[in-house]
């Protein structure tokens, strides 16, 4: 990376006759402006071309010793500066960033700042704590005072346990489908998890997340007093912390009265508001990634994106073979047999091949012989990833990775973490330091939001906290999946990539959907399972269906087994949140194209004008004649990009439209 900063004078006006009390921010084309004021308590409002988007809001962290951060503010000087810099991810959607801001410093008796950031894009800030000794924090006051009784689209938390307690609340998944109310129809009762949405003013909208959470609790939201406030809630400290599950994850038991332990010279996330002029601008949203710590080593090109071949979700179901198929060496070296013959990079061991409710990864079933199968897919050009439960990997995480990476592993799909308490996000933390050591990769599931991680550890390559693929194994014939395609995208996909796991072969219309665990399908058609693999950013990508199915579909397999993970280049072209969506992304001198709707039949005109010169020609797949009745139904053409470079496409109900371009 080359970083340039650039100190300017007028960056920054104080306004108002108390220099020292009112300050303005402005992003550097000037449209977004935060307000923040100094009085009795620290506050900041957020104005986009004169639109009140967050009216006055306070700010604080509470201590344990009865001191606070941004209670009876006393500063004591501020600094500002513009930064305009290019950062270069080796693992994203494109190959260059542009991160240009304007940032505010306010520094206050009591060894701590307040650090402001406005870009073009969005606003953020965080508090710093600058004193040398060891605190305890009881609390942060976060909050968004909106202007009106806006709407918001919100994941309400499925708490694993059911016992009514907000406590309750910080144990879940992190995946569920939204709802879109106005935010005084927020059930009192219920967290949401981040991002959230909000639609503001003249159609724009506000995705509320954080980031750069390294050593502290993750941020839920709130309205318990059914107002037009929403607060950030955290989860308290652990206290106790209990092996359950068969082993796979720590159930906390009892917590503490505050939520974390701060070290000297520690900053508290970021709290981030990405601000959108249309829908589609949040396709393609930098925000997070930007604020994230920048990774610490330079050579990450032993990193090895791609796809990988999956066993859970379609339960190790072969047929036509001559042998007993399960969790045993001969279902692996079939699944290996079939990545190569595809060109897919990774086969995983999903759960089952290390020994039943022991909590111990060096203790593998007899039924595998892992140093026999990574040396069978190695012949065959195929990595061999493993899943873990946290908790077994958290007892012996150096000796286990280690132990795998010399027998030949390329990583761990973690699972189960199922909080994010200070002590969980330090888990992830060490996790992918520990990882990146030994030159693994790292897919975090059954986690929270990506907040950044995966730029501080690239080796971190993707992230669960979605209501994805496995979801279709026992939801509800009624889930509304599809509708959720064209959602999340503009919602969840702002904080990071995202590990949906799609590529069903089985594919089901509203009608004729029907979850079924052993050999579950998809919503929608299949041109919508091709579709995601470039609508979706996702590093490390599952073909979740069985080798069986992706071998009577061949086509469609050669087709997904040739899509990038990685790009150069993203675009969003047009959506419309839970309507639909169409985005290009580049790989290379090649594109691809994608969209999506909802059980809305659509037509879509495709603007295509940044493709330079002529003379392309595209791969089209899109939905059949009949894929209304039969999901299944598709049609594969070839044709020459129109001269005026505007393509129409027409999607049926629940479909999808997938183009190389070349």
């Amino acid at each position: 990376m080359y970083w340039k900063y650039c100190i300017i004078c007028l960056l920054l006006m104080p306004i108002g006759l108390a220099a020292q009390k009112q300050f303005r921010l402005n992003s550097p084309n000037n449209k977004i402006a935060v307000e923040i004021d100094i009085n009795l308590e620290l506050q900041y409002a957020i104005f986009h071309d004169g639109d009140e988007l967050i009216s006055k809001s306070p700010i604080a962290v509470m201590l344990e010793n009865g001191m606070s951060f941004g209670i009876a503010p006393k500063l004591q000087k501020y600094d500002k500066r513009h930064v305009d810099n290019k950062i270069y991810p080796p693992v994203y959607k494109k190959k260059e960033i542009t991160d240009c801001y304007n940032e505010l410093n306010l520094r206050f008796k009591g060894n701590y700042a307040v650090v402001f950031r406005a870009y073009d894009d969005g606003v953020a800030y965080r508090f710093v704590y600058t004193g040398k000794d060891p605190v305890i924090v009881n609390e942060e006051r976060v909050q968004f005072n909106l202007p009106a009784d806006n709407t918001v689209y919100l994941p309400y938390v499925k708490p694993r346990e059911k016992d009514g307690t907000l406590n309750a609340q910080f144990y879940s998944a992190f995946q569920n489908l939204y709802v879109h109310i106005p935010v005084s129809q927020w059930d009192k009762k219920r967290l949401a998890f981040a991002p959230v949405l909000i639609d503001g003013a003249n159609n724009k909208k506000i995705c509320v997340t954080e980031a750069d959470l390294m050593d502290y609790p993750g941020m839920y939201l709130s309205n318990f007093d059914g107002s037009t406030t929403i607060k950030g809630v955290f989860p308290p400290y652990p206290k106790t912390v209990v092996q359950a599950v068969r082993g796979l994850k720590g159930e906390v038991k009892e917590r503490e009265s505050y939520i974390a332990k701060l070290q000297g010279n520690a900053s508290l996330p970021w709290r981030a508001l990405i601000i959108a002029e249309q829908d589609k601008e949040l396709l393609d949203n930098d925000l997070i990634y930007k604020l994230a710590t920048p990774a610490y080593e330079s050579d990450y090109s032993w990193i090895k994106p791609g796809k990988v071949a999956w066993d859970w979700w379609n339960n190790w179901n072969l047929s036509q073979v001559d042998f007993e198929t399960g969790i045993n060496n001969d279902t692996y070296k079939y699944y290996i047999d079939f990545a190569s013959r595809n060109g897919i990079e990774y086969v995983i061991l999903d759960e089952g091949w290390s020994v039943y409710g022991k909590a111990d990864l060096y203790q593998v079933v007899p039924e595998i012989n892992l140093e026999e199968l990574i040396a069978y897919a190695a012949a065959r050009n195929v990595g061999i990833i493993l899943w873990a439960g946290y908790f077994a990997f958290d007892k012996d995480m150096e000796g286990i990775c280690r132990h795998y990476a010399k027998m030949g592993v390329k990583g761990f799909k973690l699972d189960f973490m199922d909080r994010d308490d200070q002590l969980m996000v330090d888990f992830h933390r060490r996790a992918a330091e520990i990882a990146g050591k030994y030159k693994l990769m790292i897919d975090f599931h059954g986690t929270y939001k990506p907040t950044g991680l995966q730029r501080t550890y690239p080796n971190v390559v993707n992230f669960e906290g979605v209501h994805g693929s496995e979801e279709m194994k026992w939801m509800a014939d009624t889930t509304n999946q599809v509708e959720y395609d064209v959602t999340v995208p503009f919602i969840r996909m702002v904080a990071g990539p995202i590990d949906y796991t799609q590529g069903a072969m089985k594919n089901a219309n509203k009608t004729n959907y029907r979850s079924i665990y052993y050999e579950p399908m998809s919503q929608g058609t299949r041109c919508r399972q091709l579709a995601l693999y470039v609508v979706l950013e996702s590093p490390l990508n599952m073909l979740c269906d069985s080798p069986t199915n992706y071998l009577k579909e061949q086509e469609s397999t050669s087709f997904i087994a040739g899509i990038p993970t990685v790009w150069d280049e993203t675009i969003a072209l047009d959506g419309k949140i839970g309507e639909y969506v169409s985005i290009a992304r580049r790989s290379g001198s090649v594109w691809y194209v994608a969209a999506l709707t909802n059980w809305d039949e659509r037509e879509l005109e495709l603007d295509l004008s940044f493709l330079p010169g002529d003379g392309y020609r595209l791969d089209i797949f899109q939905d059949g004649v009949n894929a209304d009745k039969v999901a299944t139904d598709y049609a594969r053409k070839h044709i020459s990009l129109p001269a005026d470079k505007k393509l129409r496409v027409k999607l049926a109900s629940g479909g999808g439209f997938i183009a190389k371009i070349e």
